[in-house]
């Protein structure tokens, strides 16, 4: 059975509870915490890449090609991965990114 956009967007939408989740429980100064949201937040996005791309680009337009190479700095650059731009993405970007997974999930 093929699955949804709205089965994407919940998947992604379930990643991000668990992400917010670490961020509560751990610390930015712990890299078991960073870790831990990066892993959450590039599922996430992986998750968000299976939505068709008429639904993509509506929830995400011009945006979607910085989401996705957040996903793939984060998977193929983890190394140099820098703390502070994953904590000022889940603080000031995260919001938006969930809220735009929502109204996917809403409308199908």
């Amino acid at each position: 059975m093929k699955r949804s956009d709205g089965d994407h967007a919940g998947e992604a939408l379930e990643h991000l509870e668990i992400l917010r989740a670490h961020v509560e429980a751990g610390s930015w100064e712990d890299q078991v915490t960073v870790d831990a949201v990066c892993l959450r937040l590039a599922a996430a996005i992986d998750a968000s890449s299976r939505l068709s791309e008429a639904a993509r680009a509506e929830a995400f337009g011009t945006l979607w090609p910085a989401v996705r190479a957040t996903r793939n700095r984060i998977v193929h650059g983890y190394v140099t991965v820098d703390a502070e731009i994953v904590r000022a993405t889940v603080e000031h970007d995260l919001d938006g990114f969930a809220a735009a997974l929502r109204r996917i999930g809403r409308d199908t």
